[in-house]
């Protein structure tokens, strides 16, 4: 039993909000896999199906994000999967707009929904995959970033790191985190700076113009 939860706040205004993308993943699973997320219990909405022959949970914690631990913690104590079969999806703002990281366990970073699931467990050696929502712009403050619903390019970005946040849940199903791994936590490559002339480079430009 392979229990997946993805992270968010419940209620319409929030649906398409950058905080919610662990929610959105938990959606696109469903469909992908007919699977109906509308049983409630465990403070979450959740549904049972199959991905991969493996039997799974897909859970939404009703609880609001700072409290999604109570949630979790209840599906754990009922399911009882093992460490390495509990699966967080949820939002990141230290991560690049439309790009994905993969974790087999480690501390919650900032993330106050990550943090009260830890805190409620008491372990932290679960995978997880981290949706990246990139930082707020210019005078944007951090609650009305993830609050809020990106648009065009942005938002664009986003649908296709959800996409790629439910191919690694499903990688990750099939015990495949390792190739999860390598094929969703390459980082984008930073643009080189402007090469320096050297000395060396100034006289040789000095004696090409001397010859001409």
């Amino acid at each position: 039993m392979f229990i997946i939860v993805g992270l968010g706040n419940p209620g319409r205004e929030y649906e398409n909000t950058r905080h919610n993308v662990g929610f959105m993943t938990v959606d696109m699973l469903a469909d992908r896999f007919n699977i109906e997320v509308k049983r409630h219990n465990f403070r979450a909405v959740f549904g049972e199906g199959y991905i991969g022959g493996q039997k799974v949970v897909l859970a939404k914690p009703e609880t609001y994000m700072n409290l999604s631990g109570w949630s979790v913690m209840e599906l754990c104590n009922w399911y009882k999967p093992g460490h390495d079969q509990l699966l967080l999806i949820y939002d990141d703002i230290d991560i690049p707009l439309g790009t994905i990281r993969i974790r087999g366990g480690g501390s919650s970073g900032t993330h106050n929904g990550m943090r009260s699931v830890i805190y409620q467990l008491g372990f932290d050696d679960f995978p997880r995959v981290r949706v990246g929502i990139g930082h707020a712009d210019g005078q944007k403050g951090l609650i009305a970033h993830v609050l809020g619903a990106p648009e065009g390019e942005d938002r664009e970005k986003l649908i296709a790191a959800i996409k790629d946040a439910a191919d690694a849940a499903e990688m990750i199903v099939k015990g495949e985190i390792l190739e999860a791994q390598a094929r969703f936590n390459r980082r984008p490559k930073k643009p080189r700076p402007p090469k320096e002339e050297t000395k060396a480079d100034e006289a040789g430009k000095q004696d090409k113009e001397e010859q001409k």
